[in-house]
């Protein structure tokens, strides 16, 4: 005599219940931690006659202004050297951008570059759709750079804060805040 066993499988209704549990438990601890840990980002408004280097300019002006920040330092060493500002042409000659006539010059707005007295930079765009004229005014370790997007302009003649901001140049400003830097406060 052969007796059968029947073995019914066990019910897999509580063991997804358990699962489905357990993964609501951990997305709950999740947000919360998360909630916990948050920070506010408060954005910083500039004044009108500044611009922000990281939102308010365009990828050509972004770049021509990262390139005059870098070749401030040369600038810097060359005027030791030679007892003067280099000229753009020397700067252009060594390579430098964005004075040196290359491809990404002439993309990022094709800049004619003239060096202004007492101690500053003019870019002027030959298409201010792309990128704006640049001014960079050397004094000191940090550059000054202000920005021009009108089309035909000419050479301003009083470099002073406030002549400039007559003539409609916005001064480029680098704020760093949350959005830039990751502050770990323990």
């Amino acid at each position: 005599m052969s007796t059968t066993q029947v073995v019914r499988p066990a019910g897999a209704g509580h063991e997804t219940l358990y699962v489905l549990l357990l993964c609501l438990i951990i997305l709950a601890v999740a947000g919360t931690v998360v909630a916990l840990h948050g920070e506010t980002q408060e954005v910083v408004a500039v004044p009108s006659h500044q611009l922000d280097a990281r939102r308010d300019l365009s990828a050509a002006e972004q770049g021509i202004y990262a390139d005059l920040r870098v070749t401030l330092d040369e600038i810097h060493l060359l005027q030791e050297e030679q007892s003067a500002l280099p000229t753009p042409e020397q700067l252009a000659e060594e390579g430098f951008a964005p004075f040196a006539q290359d491809a990404s010059s002439v993309s990022r707005g094709d800049h004619h570059w003239q060096l202004l007295e007492p101690a500053a930079y003019l870019g002027l765009s030959q298409t201010p759709a792309t990128s704006g004229s640049l001014l960079m005014r050397v004094h000191g370790a940090e550059p000054d750079i202000w920005l021009n997007r009108r089309a035909n302009l000419a050479a301003p003649s009083d470099l002073t804060d406030q002549a400039l901001i007559a003539a409609g140049w916005q001064q480029v400003v680098a704020q760093f805040d949350a959005g830039v830097t990751r502050q770990h406060r323990h």
